[in-house]
């Protein structure tokens, strides 16, 4: 016996979503006080009383007093339970009515494949029964995109898992990054509000380096926040008076060598102490001018974590292009999934990644061996037929007029 319930308490669907394999932070109840320009609604789904599948809905009000629906990353359910299946969209539908809704968008926590990084792809054998189904039951599929941006949520991502995630497994090359990192006084800090200003600061040049349009300071701070304790920044911190002070003791050295060669010392010595001293005087020369700027202690790169349940989400990532030589970046991204791994959580999802598995996204990530994911991708459920395809082909003729500009 099948019932559903509209407005359920945000502790039964967290403690629901949390405990099943789909679990992800965009269907937790807190997302939505993130996305507090939609409305939103949980929807719980009984069978004899017990709670067997929920979604997490966000309302974007339409025209004309319509609206479309939204359930990123759901809902969460056993989409190989036709039964159930079957009565969660029938029950969407009427919530759709109610709200007036032309259709419902929703993108499942479902894996077509997945690839760890040097191996062959593993297929989901359930995948193309579950998009079958999603049809049968009148979804209407988006199909496999080939671009990123061709999603709401990437169709690939990057994830971490902390069962084989280990420092000894990575690339020679990805390891001498992050020792040259650490070897170069890079230190990791991690925080929560104290850190919300130099993070802004962080995507404000990152925004500038890629000419891009992110976030700002306020919503950052609703992040941290809204998660609170769940919530984290990674920092990574260069101190300015004790590189001062380094190359200074090394400069001096250099010199002095320098000073004791004769016309018989070697030419490619001599050469060699000279470029020393010429890249040891423009190290200072460079932060003496960061240190007249009145910080000794500057940030280099960051990230901002959120968990829920077993599951953490790397959203935001940062860094400061003139001090790319420390090679900050790497380190950090390494540091936050270990962090997440330290406080039990079981993955951590780094973001999106190129369909193509090409690019910088995909070329910067997959130092860190994570296993690539790709997702079935997204579905419409109309509710209102007419107006659907009136709707869908309004959005095709602007995403083609987009894509001419």
């Amino acid at each position: 016996m099948f019932s559903y319930k509209i407005g359920i308490s945000q502790d039964e669907h967290d403690t629901f979503v949390q405990n099943h394999p789909q679990a992800n932070l965009l269907q937790s109840s807190k997302w939505a006080k993130i996305k507090d320009n939609w409305g939103n609604q949980r929807v719980g789904f009984y069978r004899n009383q017990e709670l067997v599948a929920s979604a997490s809905i966000l309302i974007r009000k339409l025209p004309l007093g319509f609206t479309m629906l939204y359930i990123p990353r759901g809902p969460i359910m056993d989409y190989n339970d036709e039964e159930l299946v079957s009565f969660v969209f029938k029950s969407l539908k009427a919530f759709g009515r109610k709200q007036r809704a032309i259709f419902i968008k929703f993108d499942p926590n479902l894996h077509l494949r997945t690839n760890q990084i040097g191996q062959d792809p593993q297929e989901k054998t359930d995948a193309q029964k579950q998009i079958a189904l999603l049809q049968a039951k009148g979804a209407q599929w988006t199909g496999l995109t080939t671009d990123i941006s061709d999603n709401i949520q990437p169709r690939f991502q990057a994830n971490l898992y902390a069962d084989h995630y280990d420092l000894a497994d990575f690339h020679k090359k990805t390891k001498q990054i992050i020792r040259v990192a650490q070897n170069k006084g890079v230190s990791i800090q991690f925080g929560h509000l104290n850190l919300v200003e130099d993070f802004t600061e962080l995507m404000k040049k990152t925004e500038t380096r890629k000419q891009i349009h992110l976030r700002n300071k306020d919503y950052y701070t609703k992040l941290l926040e809204t998660y609170g304790e769940q919530a984290y920044i990674t920092m990574a911190f260069l101190n300015l008076t004790e590189k001062q002070e380094q190359f200074s003791s090394e400069l001096a050295k250099a010199q002095a060598t320098f000073a004791e060669f004769t016309k018989n010392t070697h030419k490619n010595k001599v050469k060699n102490t000279q470029n020393e001293i010429n890249r040891l005087q423009k190290e200072l020369d460079f932060i003496q001018t960061e240190l007249e700027k009145g910080r000794s202690m500057v940030p280099l790169a960051a990230t901002l974590s959120l968990n829920f349940g077993p599951t953490s989400e790397n959203l935001y990532a940062g860094m400061d292009e003139i001090f790319r030589s420390y090679n900050a970046p790497l380190l950090t991204w390494h540091q936050t999934a270990q962090h997440a791994f330290d406080m039990g959580i079981t993955w951590q999802n780094m973001g999106g990644v190129e369909n193509d598995l090409s690019g910088g996204l995909y070329n910067f990530k997959s130092k860190l061996n994570p296993t690539i994911e790709e997702f079935i991708g997204e579905f419409n459920l109309p509710i209102n037929p007419v107006l659907y395809r009136l709707f869908m082909l309004a959005y095709a003729g602007r995403k083609k007029l987009r894509k001419k500009n």
